[in-house]
């Protein structure tokens, strides 16, 4: 056959070679492989990535056969596997918590496993076995939608530079242990955490993702941190544990990463860092800060304000500014101290690489007005400031326009664009 059709130059290739084919397939499509002829009946078998998602068995209606089908699948493919097994993924919305789980895993910590991905469906939270923690070769773990119990005797993830923890059953401590025992890790991202108070040491930390309830967070050794994002939703609990502390957030959080590039605060975070910041000095510079976006910013707390100014003064190399105020504002607002804009506490430093900013929720209240003045007499490379106005209510709007037409602009350049959404 070979002498008619020509000769077989792929089945020749190395195995190295074959195996970065195959790796590109999905799954089912590189077992399938094996019925090409017999020098392909086991190719397949060595790759070293198995990723098994929505697509590695045929479509079904019934949701119990697929899940079976899939359950199956798994099983014969890591019991024909030859050799080590770099990347382990299941991805798969059909499969639930299952007692082959535990095999898997088991098979996985005695072949070398680096990464490893459990995304199972919606349903039962499944137990993550012990053997996972036998896993030492390990440099990503993600899981999800599970509950986590590291032993006693679990010294640490030597090797691991990126976790993910969504929606993982776990406590407190066992979180503060876990990321202090990979001394190596670069990445971690921890999402919807309930009622968490949470220390974090990490020397080698480049970037950071957190959402959930968290009552307190401190950056306690992570001075490598470049890229931080953070999400925190409010309960009557946490509001209440809020109003009693007398701590300053801004230095717990801020104070210790002065290599910062990107700081993304999003629902309530700039809430927890106004708590304790007007009877504290900042002592930090963040020369490498480039960029700054805090959403839900309730421009009449002036606490809130501080936390911004004090931000954005102590970056001296900030280009972008994405602020969007809170629809929370009471449609009156009374007296607003606006002594505060002529007080000390309001920096005369000049935002001299400042080139973007945009704004948006913006309900032309008199603090948000005066912060728009702030930025425009004090940005002299200012190139666009875009202006995304509250939708509910239009008078104020057309104040804050004529507002801002009057105001001195430091940059000859500024653009100020008004966006109606």
């Amino acid at each position: 056959m070979a002498d008619v059709m020509g000769p077989d130059l792929i089945s020749d290739l190395p195995q190295s070679i074959i195996e970065s084919i195959l790796v590109q397939l999905p799954i089912r499509d590189a077992v399938r492989s094996s019925i090409l002829s017999s020098k392909w009946r086991y190719k397949w078998a060595s790759i070293t990535q198995l990723v098994f998602d929505d697509k590695c068995v045929p479509f079904n209606n019934d949701r119990e056969v697929v899940e079976r089908s899939v359950v199956k699948f798994i099983t014969r493919v890591l019991f024909l596997h030859q050799g080590p097994i770099h990347k382990f993924q299941i991805t798969n919305s059909k499969l639930q918590s299952c007692p082959e789980i535990d095999q898997w895993i088991l098979f996985l910590s005695r072949n070398g496993i680096k990464e490893l991905v459990m995304e199972l469906g919606e349903g039962e939270f499944f137990r993550i076995p012990s053997s996972l923690f036998n896993c030492r070769k390990l440099t990503k773990l993600e899981l999800s939608r599970c509950e986590l119990d590291p032993p006693h005797s679990f010294k640490g993830f030597v090797c691991l530079r990126s976790l993910n923890l969504h929606q993982v059953l776990i406590s407190p401590d066992a979180v503060e242990t876990l990321i202090s025992r990979c001394p190596l890790l670069e990445s971690l991202s921890l999402s919807y955490f309930d009622n968490l108070a949470l220390t974090i040491c990490a020397p080698n930390l480049k970037y950071l993702y957190l959402e959930g309830e968290f009552k307190d967070i401190c950056l306690e050794d992570t001075p490598l941190l470049v890229e931080i994002s953070i999400a925190m939703y409010m309960t009557d609990d946490i509001a209440e544990h809020f109003e009693q502390s007398s701590n300053c957030n801004f230095l717990k959080f801020l104070g210790g990463v002065p290599n910062l590039e990107k700081l993304v605060g999003l629902i309530y975070f700039t809430k927890y860092l106004s708590i304790g910041i007007d009877s504290v000095h900042l002592p930090i510079m963040y020369h490498n800060l480039e960029t700054i976006e805090l959403y839900q910013v309730n421009f009449e707390d002036t606490k809130e304000i501080i936390v911004i100014l004090r931000m954005i003064t102590s970056s001296p190399n900030l280009k972008e500014l994405q602020i969007s105020g809170s629809s929370n504002i009471p449609v009156a607002v009374d007296a607003p101290d606006l002594d505060f804009w002529e007080k000390g506490c309001v920096s005369d430093s000049a935002l001299c690489k400042l080139k973007t900013v945009k704004l948006s929720e913006m309900g032309g209240w008199p603090h948000e007005i005066e912060f728009i003045k702030y930025l425009l007499c004090r940005s002299p490379v200012l190139e666009t400031l875009s202006i995304i106005p509250c939708v509910f209510d239009m008078e104020n709007n057309l104040k804050m326009l004529i507002e801002l037409v009057k105001c001195r602009r430091a940059s000859s350049r500024a653009e100020v664009i008004f966006i109606h959404e």
